[in-house]
C-alpha cells in the first residue's frame, strides 16, 4: 500500500508546475537579505507589493512591502 502510494504521487508530481520564488528585500540582488523559496505549488496572490504561495511543505507564506517587491518567479 505504501509502495502504491508514492507511485501515484510520483506520477501526479509529473503533470504538477512547481516553481522557484526568489525575493530580495532590498534592490540589489545576491546580498544577506535575500530569500529563496523552492518547491513552490501554488502562487495565490502576486502584485507589485505582495506575494502570496504555499511552500512544498504545504505552509502558506505571505510577504507584503509598501515600497514594492523584488522577486523572481522560475518554472522548476
Amino acid at each position: 500500500m505504501k509502495h502504491l502510494k508514492r507511485l501515484l504521487n510520483w506520477i501526479k508530481s509529473l503533470f504538477t508546475t512547481t516553481y522557484t520564488i526568489q525575493v530580495s528585500y532590498d534592490s540589489q540582488w545576491g546580498n544577506a537579505d535575500d530569500k529563496i523559496y523552492t518547491g513552490v505549488k501554488s502562487i495565490q496572490k502576486q502584485t507589485f507589493k505582495e506575494l502570496k504561495f504555499i511552500t512544498e511543505d504545504k505552509k502558506p507564506v505571505h510577504i507584503k512591502a509598501n515600497s514594492g517587491l523584488n522577486y523572481r518567479i522560475e518554472v522548476e
